[in-house]
């Protein structure tokens, strides 16, 4: 069984039931009302998004009234406390996870860093662990280096012509050795969505522990990670519409397993002993400006019931409205006898992070493109593995187009005519 695959039909039922407002959503992003881009069309999503105005207001807040060591008596450091606990109570429960799952670090890549060293300490010469060669280099490289160590590295490898994960191709490598399996939710490259929950399954079933790279796919509607049964996720906030932070949730049944990787005295923490940096005190407050904007459009369009739940209604509008404006982009890639297409072809089984493999470099496509207000770029983008897999010469790269669900049809089309121009 091939990964990527979603339930078409759920998503047109989406589509036709729950519409999204994108004249509200742009409302919420001072970017778009911002002279200097006007005309710019951005598809670069997948390398960072706009901010939101909640997560500038907090910021802005934050460094002119509270920017001084919280959880002081006086009020300027008890405020600055208090929007800090607010941020870590607010989006673990939009997550479905307890406040203390949760960790904010410098980044996903420095958070993934920390993490293998701890699985470093507390795994056995001999012990196994799986990644992939579809994921961005921030899960896969940490966890190779463990091989240093006399741990196996083992390859759960992407079909080299559709670029997916086949399921039974994991289940050949795990075995009662096997103690970690990391995989993307989302690939950078690819685009492909995995399916997640399954994935987990197997590899519970084998007795080991997942970790999921959500920095792909956590822009298009955040997860609830207590449903996927991951026991590691990862995302970035700064791609999710709020500051340059990485979030981390570690499940509670394996945090504890893990030593500390943080000062002595917050061992005992499971929120602190896996972020030796300490956190950045703005920015941890300023993720909380995130689940306002989630709040914000729930409220607008209707959607009830708990943060969990408000945030799924969202996720399931961001991924309709994205899915139809994607589908375009594919056929005509996928038409055109030039360039190649990596990844699925259809919308429904993929984020709209569209990687063309072109005759020429992807950079200098990308500066063409910039010409006719086209913002996106070429490159690696950090996932030389799934490039070298597929067989694309990593010296030209790819072109990379992405959006998330502030993008319009005629920011689409506008891109599309670019192509057209330029490919």
């Amino acid at each position: 069984m091939a990964c990527g695959k979603t339930n078409k039909a759920k998503i047109e039922g989406l589509a036709m039931s729950s519409v999204l407002d994108v004249d509200f959503v742009r409302s919420q992003f001072p970017a778009f009302s911002e002279p200097s881009l006007q005309g710019q069309a951005f598809f670069e999503n997948a390398g960072g998004s706009y901010t939101c105005a909640p997560v500038i207001d907090r910021l802005t807040r934050f460094y002119t009234e509270r920017k001084v060591q919280p959880y002081a008596p006086y009020p300027a450091s008890t405020l600055g406390g208090e929007e800090m606990d607010e941020a870590r109570t607010r989006v673990s429960a939009m997550l479905g996870v307890d406040e203390d799952e949760l960790s904010f670090g410098p980044s996903t890549t420095q958070n993934a860093y920390v993490l293998s060293q701890a699985f470093r300490e507390w795994m056995n010469e001999g012990d196994a662990l799986v990644v992939t060669d579809q994921d961005h280099e921030a899960n896969s490289g940490p966890w190779r280096r463990l091989a240093d160590a006399g741990i196996e590295v083992r390859e759960w490898k992407i079909d080299p012509t559709t670029g997916l994960l086949n399921l039974d191709d994991l289940q050949a490598l795990l075995d009662d050795r096997v103690r970690l399996v990391c995989f993307p939710h989302c690939s950078n490259i690819v685009g492909a969505i995995n399916p997640v929950k399954e994935v987990v399954e197997a590899v519970h079933a084998a007795g080991a522990y997942a970790c999921v790279d959500g920095v792909s796919y956590a822009p298009h509607g955040f997860p609830n990670v207590a449903e996927l049964g991951a026991d590691i996720y990862f995302f970035s906030s700064y791609k999710t519409y709020g500051p340059h932070q990485g979030i981390m949730v570690v499940r509670r049944a394996l945090a504890e397993l893990l030593p500390n990787q943080g000062h002595w005295f917050n061992g005992a923490s499971l929120s602190k002993k896996f972020t030796p940096a300490g956190p950045d005190h703005a920015q941890v407050a300023a993720c909380a400006g995130m689940v306002d904007y989630v709040d914000a459009l729930a409220q607008h369009h209707g959607i009830a019931g708990g943060s969990a739940e408000r945030a799924a209604g969202v996720h399931d509008m961001m991924r309709a409205h994205e899915t139809q404006l994607l589908q375009p982009l594919l056929d005509y890639v996928a038409d055109k006898n030039s360039v190649k297409l990596i990844g699925p072809s259809e919308a429904h089984s993929k984020a709209p992070t569209v990687a063309i493999d072109l005759p020429g470099s992807g950079e200098a496509a990308a500066a063409e493109l910039a010409k006719h207000g086209i913002m996106t770029g070429g490159g690696d983008f950090y996932g030389s593995r799934p490039l070298q897999a597929m067989g694309v010469d990593l010296e030209k790269g790819v072109l990379r187009v992405s959006f998330v669900h502030y993008t319009t049809k005629a920011e689409v089309d506008q891109l599309l005519g670019a192509l057209d121009a330029e490919l």
